[in-house]
C-alpha cells in the first residue's frame, strides 16, 4: 500500500486522513499535542460544520476563486458532508440560514468523531511534532513520463519531536497546515515558507471574517449593543481611491451587527469585511490609508416617507415630551443618546416644537447612520485567513501542485475564503476529499 503523509490535524487533514485512509497508509504530522485546535473554538465553541443549502449557493458565498471550487464542490458537497457525519454518530440540527451544528452545541463532539475515524482507519499521528522542512528533488524527465511538466518531486518531510530529528518518505504528501488566523493555535502560516522554496506562488495573506475598526468614538458608548435586522453599505469613494473609475459598493446586505468598544463586529461586519480585506490588499490599493464609508440602514423595512410618518405617530403619543424621551420605542436604549447628540436636535426640546426639517435630518440619520471604516483588527481576531497558495498553482481536480509531483493542498492554506455560515468549513472538507483520492 502507498504512503501518505499529512500535514496538520486540523479540519482539513483530518478530513483528508480519514478519506485517504482505504487507499495509503497515513501519517498526520501536527504541532499541537491535541488535533482540531482551531476547529474547537469555530463557531463560539459550537462548530458551524457546514451549510445546509446547495453547491450553487455555495459558490455564491465563496468570495475567493470560487471557480477553483467547482470540482471539489460537486466531488464532496454539503449533503455528502451531512450524510457521513451522521453515518459517523453524530445528531446534527439547521439553524437559522441553513447553518449545521451538532445538536450538543460542542465542537469537541466532531473533534471526538474525527480522531475516532481516524483510530478506526488505523491513522498514525504524530503529536507535539513539527514539520521543519518538505523533502524534495528536482525532476528529471528520464525517470517519468515526458509529457509531465513538474519542477520537483516531494519524497519526504525534515520532522522535530524535541531534540529529535528524521526524515520521513512517503509517496504523497498533503499539506493542510491551516492559514494565519488564530496563531495561538498553531496557524502560523509555516505552510507558506515551504512552498515558496519551490517557487510556489503564494498570494498575499490578510485576515477575513474580522472585526472592522471605526474612526469616530461614539460605537464605544453603545458598546455591547447588537442590532438585529439591519442593513448596511460599505462604500469605496472615488475621492478616496484614485483608482478607482467610480464610487464602488464593496458590500450591501441584511442581517445583525454588534458595538465593540474599537469599532464593529457581528455576522453582517464580519462578512462585510472579507470583501474589505479583499480590497484593500488590491496591489492598486495596498498603500492607500484605509477610509471606507459603513451606513446603516435601522429602518430597512421603511422608506424615509414611512419612518417620518412613524415618528410623528410617536410624537402625538408623547406631544409634550423632551426630545430625549421620546425615542424610547424606535430606538435601543444605548442608541439613544447618541442619534440625539448626531441630529442637532436639543436633548430638551419638546417634540411638538421640532420642525419639520429637524424631523427630516433625524429620518435621513436613522436610514443612513454613518461611521468611517479606518482598518481591520489583526489575525488574532480573524476567523479565516484570506490569501494562500495561489489557485494557479493547484490542480483543481485533485490539489496537486502543478510544479512539485505527489504534493497536495488542503484546507485554509489555498488562496479561497468564504462567508460565515459554515461555508469555510465546507471548503475544508471539500479540498481534503480531492486531495485524499
Amino acid at each position: 500500500m502507498k504512503s501518505m503523509i499529512v500535514i496538520g490535524a486540523g479540519a482539513a487533514g483530518m478530513m483528508t486522513a480519514i478519506k485517504a485512509s482505504q487507499n495509503y497508509k497515513v501519517t498526520i504530522i501536527e504541532k499541537n499535542d491535541k488535533p482540531g485546535k482551531k476547529l474547537y473554538i469555530t463557531g463560539k465553541g459550537r462548530c458551524n460544520l457546514t451549510n445546509n443549502s446547495d453547491e450553487e449557493t455555495f459558490l455564491k458565498n465563496v468570495v475567493t476563486n470560487p471557480k477553483f471550487m467547482y470540482s471539489a464542490i460537486y466531488s464532496y458537497n454539503q449533503a455528502a458532508v451531512i450524510s457521513d457525519f451522521i453515518n459517523w454518530g453524530v445528531s446534527l440540527k439547521s439553524e437559522r440560514g441553513n447553518r449545521v451544528f451538532p445538536s450538543s452545541d460542542k465542537s469537541s463532539d466532531i473533534i471526538r468523531t474525527l480522531t475516532n475515524q481516524l483510530k478506526k482507519r488505523k491513522v498514525d499521528i504524530r503529536y507535539n511534532t513539527k514539520v521543519t522542512n518538505i523533502v524534495y528533488k528536482k525532476y528529471r524527465a528520464d525517470i517519468l513520463d515526458k509529457n509531465d511538466k513538474y519542477e520537483y518531486i516531494a519524497t519526504g518531510v525534515e520532522i522535530k519531536n524535541g531534540s529529535k530529528k528524521e526524515v520521513l518518505e512517503a509517496d504523497v504528501i498533503v499539506l493542510a497546515s491551516g492559514g494565519s488566523s488564530y496563531p495561538q493555535t498553531g496557524s502560523s502560516g509555516d505552510g507558506y515558507n515551504f512552498l515558496r522554496e519551490m517557487g510556489v506562488e503564494i498570494t498575499p495573506v490578510r485576515p477575513a471574517l474580522v472585526p472592522l475598526e471605526i474612526k469616530e468614538s461614539y460605537p464605544e458608548k453603545m458598546m455591547g449593543l447588537a442590532l438585529k435586522n439591519v442593513k448596511i453599505r460599505v462604500i469605496a469613494d472615488k475621492k478616496d481611491y484614485p483608482s478607482l473609475k467610480k464610487t464602488k459598493v464593496l458590500y450591501e446586505d441584511f442581517g445583525e451587527m454588534l458595538f465593540t468598544h474599537f469599532g464593529v463586529s457581528g455576522p453582517l461586519c464580519l462578512s462585510a469585511s472579507s470583501y474589505i480585506s479583499s480590497f484593500l490588499y488590491n496591489k492598486s490599493n495596498l498603500l492607500c490609508d484605509t477610509k471606507l464609508h459603513l451606513y446603516i440602514d435601522l429602518k430597512p423595512a421603511l422608506t424615509e416617507e414611512e419612518l417620518d410618518k412613524r415618528i410623528l405617530r410617536d410624537w402625538e403619543e408623547y406631544h409634550n415630551r423632551d426630545f430625549q424621551n421620546s425615542l424610547g420605542k424606535l430606538l435601543p436604549r444605548l442608541m439613544i443618546p447618541v442619534i440625539i447628540k448626531l441630529s442637532g436636535i436639543s436633548p430638551d426640546k419638546k417634540v411638538n416644537s421640532i420642525t419639520a426639517l429637524e424631523r427630516a435630518t433625524l429620518v435621513k440619520l436613522l436610514k443612513e447612520f454613518h461611521l468611517t471604516i479606518n482598518g481591520l483588527r489583526d489575525f488574532n481576531e480573524a476567523i479565516i485567513t484570506g490569501g494562500g497558495v495561489a489557485v494557479k498553482e493547484i490542480n483543481p481536480q485533485n490539489m496537486e501542485l502543478k510544479k512539485v509531483k505527489n504534493l497536495r493542498v488542503s484546507g485554509e492554506v489555498i488562496d479561497v475564503d468564504a462567508l460565515t455560515g459554515g461555508f469555510n468549513l465546507q471548503i475544508a472538507w471539500s479540498t481534503a476529499n480531492l486531495a485524499a483520492e
